[in-house]
């Protein structure tokens, strides 16, 4: 048997890069490109595909940015506004090169149960993620902002029945990523033989 020891680096060199720590290098759209093909080849009960992007560069982070924020204000009442968080939530996404929008289109039967589906999308971003990490660049799957409400949902154009599943920044670092910090599998697993 042949061992694929890159594809093992790999998944055990993926670090979560945040905004913060991007430079302003962009991203090359072939890159953010191949991102989305790879999120193609997920696995996916009964071939739904149920994953959907939405892709922020240029002035589409500008106007995500913005949006964001102004939902945020619309929807806290007044006695729990932070002043801070909505400055954040307008200037984070400008700190990357793309901003890729993940959402999940609900199977039109629903015989599927929904955690299948939610499964397949969360297998689509690692991949998404894997292929950062392959490419030298920094990714980060936020669930932050707006994510759970409504207001994003309007924003990627999803249904009802569908699902806001948050957001990978992606940029550029200069910085020197940790080592990666796992517990042993042990207690995590159990042998039946």
């Amino acid at each position: 048997m042949q061992h694929n020891n890159s594809l093992n680096t790999i998944i055990r060199s993926r670090r979560s890069v945040k905004p913060e720590q991007y430079n302003t290098t962009p991203i090359a759209e072939s890159i953010i490109l191949e991102m989305l093909e790879n999120a193609r080849w997920a696995p996916t009960h009964a071939r739904t595909e149920p994953w959907r992007f939405v892709v922020c560069t240029g002035d589409g982070l500008k106007r995500f940015a913005e949006y964001q924020a102004e939902q945020y204000k619309l929807h806290t009442p007044a006695e729990s506004f932070n002043a801070n968080k909505y400055d954040k939530l307008k200037t984070t996404p400008l700190k990357a090169s793309h901003i890729i929008l993940v959402g999940m289109k609900r199977q039109e039967t629903e015989k599927l149960p929904i955690e299948e589906e939610i499964a397949a999308v969360a297998c689509a971003v690692q991949n998404m993620l894997l292929t950062a990490t392959a490419n030298g660049i920094g990714a980060y799957w936020s669930t932050g902002g707006i994510t759970y409400h409504q207001a994003m949902k309007n924003y990627m154009g999803l249904g009802e029945n569908d699902k806001a599943l948050g957001m990978i920044y992606i940029g550029n670092y200069d910085i020197e990523l940790p080592e990666g910090v796992r517990s042993g599998i042990e207690d995590k697993v159990r042998w039946e033989q």
